[in-house]
């Protein structure tokens, strides 16, 4: 026998002990569900490249909206999906006080008051081009500041429809101070933002654009957003960009994508005293999913050490379409 004071193996020899040594736990608590709504009124529709995800009409997302309530997840991230036909290069329906999102965020807290709703604030949903921002008349430059004078606009009004966060992921310079002042000079002071602060220009999207339609719209999932996302290498840019934002009034930081940012993640956390939040995103999903269908990887195993992961790294809430399952598997 080996003489080792010391053997780390004693606090893993059971189920008991290794729980009363846990790190890092996840709960339903720390978990945001992203849903997708539609018009009309028919049943909820697949979303190919996400398995078990959906685009639900107002009715049938306020239903599951109340279920996820039930299982303990306090907070959803609505995306709509509009028809092509009201989508122009201007983004003219991010504006209209009757859209989607808007209808979709009053019937929510008509129903479920007690449930955090957070909205995006970009233009991609409403854009031809499938682009975040504005097109300079060529169509060759994002415009900045005008983007940013229609997002202040667009989060004023999904504060004055009850919304309790609006999600700017645009990466447009100077929006969430812009959206800050918009929101206080019209009353709107208890309505936060979460920052998509470290955004960066990833391939791992492809299947979020084909569930709110930007893909189709723009004709191909491979759109070029390097010119406002930021590069996969830079770590340094990535705090600079959360420090701007911070100093500009963001209420949550976000790293977006989680898995493969893990250490931007840390950086953050180690850098700033506000809370953070994590995405993983639909490629991270579909991946997941991908290899559990070919039988490589248990499904149920990895998409908890994955949300483990990020929760270790430093997130305080996670994004995540695995959400309601996780919450499920807690719950029972």
């Amino acid at each position: 026998m080996l003489d080792l004071p010391i053997r780390p193996r004693r606090l893993r020899r059971t189920a008991a002990i290794r729980s009363m040594v846990a790190e890092t736990f996840l709960r339903s608590e720390d978990l945001i569900q992203p849903l997708f709504v539609v018009e009309g009124d028919h049943a909820p529709e697949a979303v190919d490249s996400m398995p078990g995800v959906f685009r639900y009409n107002i009715s049938d997302l306020v239903c599951e909206c109340r279920e996820l309530g039930k299982l303990g997840i306090p907070a959803v991230a609505i995306f709509p999906s509009i028809d092509n036909s009201l989508k122009d290069d201007t983004a003219t329906e991010a504006l209209n006080p009757e859209s989607l999102i808007l209808k979709t965020v009053r019937a929510i807290k008509a129903e479920v008051p007690d449930l955090v709703v957070i909205t995006d604030v970009a233009l991609d949903p409403y854009t031809t081009h499938g682009h975040d921002g504005l097109l300079s008349d060529d169509g060759a430059v994002i415009l900045n500041d005008e983007s940013v004078e229609v997002l202040a606009k667009m989060a004023v009004l999904q504060a004055e429809a009850g919304v309790d966060l609006v999600a700017p992921s645009d990466m447009m310079d100077g929006r969430v101070g812009e959206i800050r002042e918009a929101l206080d000079d019209h009353g709107h002071i208890n309505t936060g933002i979460l920052a998509y602060s470290a955004k960066f220009a990833s391939a791992f999207y492809g299947p979020f654009r084909d569930a709110v339609g930007s893909a189709s719209a723009a004709g191909t999932h491979h759109l070029d957003k390097r010119t406002y996302q930021l590069d996969p290498g830079n770590r340094k840019e990535a705090i600079r960009e959360t420090e701007l934002d911070e100093a500009e009034g963001a209420d949550i930081l976000m790293v977006k994508p989680a898995g493969p940012y893990l250490d931007i993640l840390r950086d953050i956390r180690g850098n700033s005293t506000l809370p953070i939040a994590a995405y993983q995103v639909s490629g991270e999903y579909a991946q997941i999913h991908a290899a559990a269908e070919k039988g490589w990887l248990d499904l149920e195993r990895c998409r908890d050490e994955s949300l483990l992961a990020i929760k270790r790294a430093g997130a305080d809430m996670i994004l995540t379409y695995f959400a309601k399952e996780v919450a499920q598997s807690l719950k029972y």
